[in-house]
């Protein structure tokens, strides 16, 4: 249980209405923010947290092996395939954090530790041979038109013959769809160069969670009819991102890759604010609020207590995510089972 602080001395109304002129001001303030950012150019670094501390060197090292791939890139996929799951196999017999199918392991698995053997279930041979696949695919269509990245992923998913064929990604919808979600988790999973613009769905969510202060708190509550309109923290926000068409997955942790990640001193009122015990891990992450301005949160707590207003500041923040449409529709509706 996380240790909260309540807000009081202040009445709700005058909270609320502060609340309201925060949101309008800081989005206002916001706006010349929107558009910068972008890499630049520059070497691409990974968000606080989000890549398993395990596991982070390796991405880190192994994401930089070609120009056609970046350690945000690299988690990206990892994330997409296994959720950074060193032990999970797919339906269609796909092994390890990388989902290597045996086949195309005996013929690309490296041995990335060089102790001797390729082990497609350990992550020191696993993530090296993702990220030299993906290097060997990006120099099969290298020459074809397009972003090279993209054409890469496109091979990744539909094979380098039909980059080749079409000049470029090819018009098979669950390419498309493949790429499109890469490059959009590859932005949350991406350390943040200058500001992050800001959400236009924001004051929405937040208008939303607003009502339902004072509800109860119910673990694994959706707000439905049958569960009296009560919530648990993954459940709140979900809820009141929906509002605004943007479906957020129904666990913490994975609504914590629905974006980019502004910094503590960045943050907008919108803003999911995370919380954990092991602040180098996100897939660790247990708690959830919607950040509304003032060092404060809209979260639901707690079995025993109603959704309110809390501080973020605590020892178990964790970071935040300014949640986009894209990043959301980019994230995986079902993580993958060991």
């Amino acid at each position: 249980m996380r240790k909260v602080w309540v807000v009081g001395g202040i009445g709700t109304g005058m909270f609320l209405a502060f609340v309201a002129l925060l949101v309008v001001g800081t989005f206002s303030a916001a706006a010349g923010i929107a558009g910068q950012g972008g890499a630049g150019g520059r070497a691409v670094g990974l968000a606080k947290g989000a890549v398993p501390a395990l596991y982070q060197p390796l991405v880190q090292k192994w994401g930089n092996l070609c120009p056609a791939i970046n350690p945000a890139l690299l988690a990206a996929q990892l994330y997409q395939e296994s959720g950074f799951n060193p032990k999970v196999v797919s339906p269609a017999k796909a092994q390890g954090i990388a989902q290597f199918i045996p086949g195309t392991w005996a013929t690309h698995g490296i041995d990335g530790d060089g102790d001797g053997d390729r082990d497609v279930w350990d992550p020191a041979d696993a993530i090296p041979s993702a990220a030299s696949y993906d290097c060997e695919l990006a120099g099969y269509v290298k020459k074809a038109p397009g972003d090279p990245t993209n054409n890469m992923l496109a091979a990744y998913n539909a094979g380098a013959y039909a980059v080749i064929k079409y000049g470029g990604v090819p018009p098979y919808k669950e390419t498309q769809n493949y790429v499109r979600i890469i490059r959009s988790l590859e932005q949350s999973f991406a350390e943040p160069v200058g500001r992050v613009a800001p959400s236009r769905q924001a004051a929405a969510a937040i208008y939303y969670a607003q009502k339902k202060l004072g509800t109860p708190y119910l673990w694994g509550g959706n707000g439905t009819p049958e569960q009296g309109g009560r919530f648990d923290c993954s459940g709140l926000t979900q809820a009141a991102y929906r509002t605004v068409d943007i479906e957020l997955p129904r666990v913490a942790n994975d609504q914590y890759n629905a974006g980019p990640h502004p910094s503590r001193d960045e943050l907008l009122p919108g803003d999911l604010v995370f919380f954990s015990d092991d602040l180098t891990n996100s897939r660790m992450i247990r708690h959830v609020g919607i950040y509304v301005g003032g060092g404060y949160m809209i979260n639901a707590p707690f079995t025993g207590a109603v959704i309110r207003f809390d501080k973020i500041d605590t020892p178990d923040y964790f970071g935040a995510t300014r949640v986009t449409e894209d990043g959301a529709k980019a994230l995986p509706t079902k993580p993958p089972q060991a």
